[in-house]
């Protein structure tokens, strides 16, 4: 085994240094409670539910909806057991990694499907909306011809929607059904890469 690294049949020795993945591994392990961007019926909360889940935390872990990540990463507390959910078609994901440095870290990452993602619009409204409210992220679902409104997630973008701000909206089934909201055309589920960044603990 190369100087440095860690293996579980091989602890360190005491008085040295963890390797980067044993320090990841530790961080992983303190992770309890997770929050990502609502409202409800988000890619991103589906992803944060299967991650616990994943990990066998189904019953002992939370997941919290915040209006913004950037929001969310100034109120989550300072325990080392919480986590923020991004992925890697999050608009601001390289600010969110390297402006915030001194508070959190990329410590996971998977892959897993998105909801079905699809166009929709209230009922009674144009088949081709002519305004449409999505997240930047999936913003290249709406129809070219159509005026973007932006909107702060998926779950909002239907919302906004549902009370008439857009004709139109990106979303997921999910939302769109929450909503009452008609499916104009489904893109289907998209693969998707989610990524987990642990807030540090106060000390570290």
């Amino acid at each position: 085994m190369s100087q440095g690294t860690v293996s579980a049949d091989h602890p360190p020795t005491p008085g040295t240094q963890p390797g980067p993945e044993a320090d990841r591994v530790r961080r992983l392990g303190r992770i309890r409670h997770l929050h990502t961007l609502g409202p409800s019926g988000t890619n991103l909360e589906a992803a944060a539910h299967q991650w616990l889940r994943a990990r066998g935390l189904a019953g002992a872990g939370t997941v919290r909806l915040h209006p913004s990540l950037e929001g969310a990463l100034e109120t989550v507390p300072r325990t080392g057991e919480h986590a923020l959910v991004a992925c890697a078609v999050y608009p601001q994901l390289h600010t969110l990694v390297f402006g915030n440095l001194q508070t959190c870290r990329m410590v996971d990452s998977f892959v897993a499907p998105t909801y079905e993602m699809v166009l929709a619009a209230a009922p009674g409204m144009p088949r081709e909306p002519r305004t449409v409210a999505t997240h930047p992220a999936p913003a290249g679902l709406a129809p070219q011809e159509a005026a973007v409104l932006p909107a702060a997630s998926n779950s909002q973008a239907a919302l906004d929607c549902a009370e008439g701000t857009a004709e139109g909206c990106v979303t997921t089934i999910v939302a769109a059904r929450a909503h009452g909201l008609d499916v104009v055309r489904n893109f289907g589920p998209v693969p998707m890469v989610f990524t987990v960044h642990q807030v540090h603990g106060e000390g570290e």
